[in-house]
This record gives C-alpha cells, sequence and structure tokens, in this order.
C-alpha cells in the first residue's frame, strides 16, 4: 500500500459538486492498494500513520503524532499511486490491485484506522475533488513495504 499523507487544518471531498466528507485539523490521506497487498499491509500503514510524529510540539518541532493532537482523518482512494513512469510518457498502472479486491483492503483500512481516529471518506472508484489546506505544508509519503 502506498499512501501520500498531508497535515491539513482542514480538507473535504465533493462528489458532483455535493460535500460528502469533510474534516478539521488532522490528515489527508490518499491511499494506493497495489497487487500483493494483504492485512499485515493494511495493519503496518494505519499503525505507522496514527503514531507518525509530524504534528508540533510545544517547541514547534515534529513531536506529536495525529493520536497527540486527537486530529481527525480523510481516506480518499487513489489507485494511481500504483503509477510506473520509468518507461514512455503515459502511466503505467498494472501494479494496482483489481477494484473488487483494492476496495475490500480499502475498507479494512478505514475500519482499522477508525479504531484510533475519527475518520471520513470519500467514496471508492468516483470521480472526486478533494480540497485540502495544508499545514505547513507537510507531505510525507508512505510504503507499507518499505
Amino acid at each position: 500500500m502506498r499512501a501520500v499523507i498531508q497535515r491539513v487544518k482542514n480538507s473535504w471531498v465533493l462528489i458532483d459538486n455535493r460535500e460528502v466528507a469533510r474534516i478539521g485539523y488532522g490528515l489527508t490521506i490518499l491511499l494506493g492498494v497495489l497487487k500483493g497487498d494483504s492485512a499485515e499491509d493494511v495493519e503496518r500503514l494505519a499503525r505507522k500513520i496514527v503514531h507518525l510524529r509530524i504534528f508540533p510540539n510545544e517547541m514547534g518541532k515534529f513531536g506529536r503524532s495525529l493520536l497527540d493532537v486527537k486530529g481527525e482523518a480523510l481516506v480518499v482512494s487513489q489507485f494511481t499511486l500504483a503509477a510506473e513512469t520509468r518507461r514512455g510518457h503515459r502511466p503505467d498502472f498494472t501494479a494496482a490491485m483489481q477494484p473488487p479486491q483494492a476496495r475490500t483492503l480499502y475498507n479494512s483500512f478505514v475500519e482499522r484506522l477508525a479504531q484510533f481516529v475519527p475518520v471520513q471518506t470519500g467514496h471508492f472508484g468516483a470521480l472526486m475533488e478533494v480540497g485540502i489546506i495544508n499545514d505547513g505544508p507537510v507531505t510525507i509519503i508512505l510504503d507499507s513495504r518499505e
């Protein structure tokens, strides 16, 4: 699984010009599910994200986690994170898990994350507009296999 996480002041998802999700202070998580991902990847990535110390402490340094700041999470499916771009100019998405299996792992990730923090989501596979007010900006790329 690959995730791009952004520390946000707030974030939201629109589908067909209708807001379907909104969070305040926390993380927007763009999540890509790759072939070969499993329940272990879900667990590893969810735990890593909620414990990652990327929020400022009293000295302004990265010292607090999403749990520490009692933040929220917005999770958005993002199959394009599986893109391979080494050859040519058109991304190759063959590393992305097929949608039915990817949806299952995406939902498992959301459920696991919700055991730690409040979670909102976009709609898996939908064409979405994602609004993000970055805080910092702080953007981190994670891979459950690394």
